[in-house]
């Protein structure tokens, strides 16, 4: 790739064959990664953008959170993964522009800007946490869609504690309410995970480790506007979830709907309309999904519907209406009513891999993407989880012996595979957990980049002007506050 500042240049793959079918990934996800490995043998030069250096696992996220994973485990380097893949290159870049009909890609990184053009498209850049019209709430509780949240948020759980400690052995009793609260929003497969862990941090990891508070008396809430803990398991396996996190002394709130948050707690309605504050400094926001801003640029183009979530409306081959050439997987695409899961991206991203390499041998391609429901699948706590594979439904050990084996198996590379067993085995037969470390710029940084305002752009120029110029970020002694986390 050539670095120009000022303008996009067009950039040519290393070792790409003049002449040859240039097929154009976004996005480092299931979707991404897996259709870039099913055009392997094919006749084409692949290059995959990628606003992340690494394919992400999100399944796990939240045990990077609570410090049973490290984060690169779960996060393999994207050139690692396809390295042995000659026919691909990995490019690092924010897409900035697609022109479907020019049939080209701008991407950004640093000020460089970089066009790709392109003869078949794959977009599969994803979804990002949606907090319903509420952006605000994201600075007081973190979503969990990549590696930045879960590190924040393991900040933020840790870091609670530690306050909670300080406050005790000051004698700040009234404080410690407020400090020692966990609140989970969203009942779903993520927010039931959640949940279900920091109750384990607090009653067996961290037990004996403080001086001045009893750990195992953490408060821990869960809620949901819905009338059901993880409604797309069914109301038997969404009981059982319920009944074994209220074991665990969690707190199921369910048609609780959050209607305001700031730094030291929560505002809910229940359904008789009666409002009621939740005071928690630990945050964690796991309700909802909103699609990547992609989709309204192909919107826009094509002329395909946006649902609600800024999902895309897709032809039921995947591409969009006007453009056979363009293909859209996994969270970004709204057709038949599919889920939200990983393998409808990797089923997708394969789909469209294999009908590329149809047209280009001159086959003809399906008419219909088909996806095969493998399943779904939450673990609650350890040896416990719910399973719905088809018709039959699992709870309890064997749904967690479930869990484990079909996680494993879809975690990218031998290394990660080996490293993630052990570190279960030190966490789920003990009671230790290896990645508890955590800093200060974990939790602030995000919040710093949120005041520097939309229209920032990373720069190459990091001189101490640099922040005084946009006014945005304070001093370090107007932000120590650690309420304001």
């Amino acid at each position: 790739m050539q670095d120009q500042r000022d303008s996009a240049v067009v950039a040519v793959p290393d070792g790409a064959v003049p002449g040859r079918h240039r097929v154009v990934i976004i996005g480092s996800g299931f979707g991404g990664l897996f259709s870039a490995r099913a055009l392997a043998d094919a006749d084409v030069d692949v290059t995959l953008i990628s606003s992340t250096t690494h394919h992400l696992f999100q399944p796990l996220l939240y045990q990077v959170a609570t410090g049973i994973l490290s984060e690169g485990l779960i996060a393999p380097a994207t050139r690692e993964v396809l390295a042995k893949q000659g026919n691909v290159e990995v490019v690092f870049g924010h897409v900035r522009e697609i022109d479907l009909a020019a049939r080209t890609v701008v991407a950004e990184a640093l000020s460089a800007r970089t066009t790709y053009s392109f003869d078949s498209l794959i977009v599969a850049a994803g979804a990002g946490q949606s907090y319903f019209g509420h952006p605000e709430f994201a600075r007081f509780a973190p979503g969990m869609k990549s590696i930045d949240d879960a590190l924040e948020l393991r900040g933020r759980i840790f870091g609670a504690f530690e306050m909670a400690e300080i406050a005790a052995a000051s004698g700040r009793e009234a404080d410690l309410e407020r400090l020692m609260t966990f609140v989970v929003v969203g009942a779903g497969a993520t927010g039931v995970e959640m949940a279900g862990q920091i109750a384990e941090l607090s009653k067996r990891t961290l037990r004996h480790d403080f001086r001045n508070i009893a750990s195992k008396n953490a408060r821990i809430v869960l809620l949901d506007a819905a009338d059901q803990v993880l409604p797309a398991f069914g109301d038997h396996l969404g009981d059982k979830a319920r009944k074994r996190l209220e074991s665990m002394g969690v707190e199921v709130q369910l048609g609780a709907k959050v209607i305001d948050l700031d730094a030291d707690g929560i505002e809910v309605e229940d359904p008789d309309g009666t409002r009621r504050r939740v005071e928690a400094l630990c945050k964690v926001w796991a309700a909802g999904v909103q699609a990547s801003e992609l989709g309204r640029t192909l919107s826009e183009q094509s002329g395909a519907e946006l649902d609600r979530a800024g999902r895309i409306h897709v032809q039921p081959d995947l591409t969009l209406p006007g453009y056979p050439n363009v293909y859209v997987v996994g969270d970004m695409i709204t057709l038949d009513n599919l889920p939200g899961v990983a393998q409808v991206a990797i089923q997708g991203g394969r789909f469209a891999a294999k009908q590329i390499v149809r047209r280009l041998q001159g086959e003809a391609t399906q008419e219909k993407f088909s996806y095969f429901d493998k399943g779904s699948m939450a673990t609650i706590s350890r040896f416990s989880a719910v399973a719905s594979v088809g018709r039959l439904r699992f709870s309890g050990f064997v749904a967690w012996l479930m869990w484990l084996a079909v996680h494993l198996f879809y975690i990218i590379g031998f290394k990660s595979q080996i490293g993630t067993f052990f570190h279960w085995a030190v966490s789920f037969l003990g009671r230790q957990r290896g990645e508890r470390t955590f800093t200060e710029q974990q939790i602030y940084a995000r919040l710093a980049i949120d005041r520097l305002g939309s229209d920032f752009r990373p720069s190459a120029d990091l001189g101490p002007a640099a922040p005084a110029a946009t006014g945005a970020i304070d001093r370090p002694d107007d932000r120590s506050d650690p309420s304001d986390a």
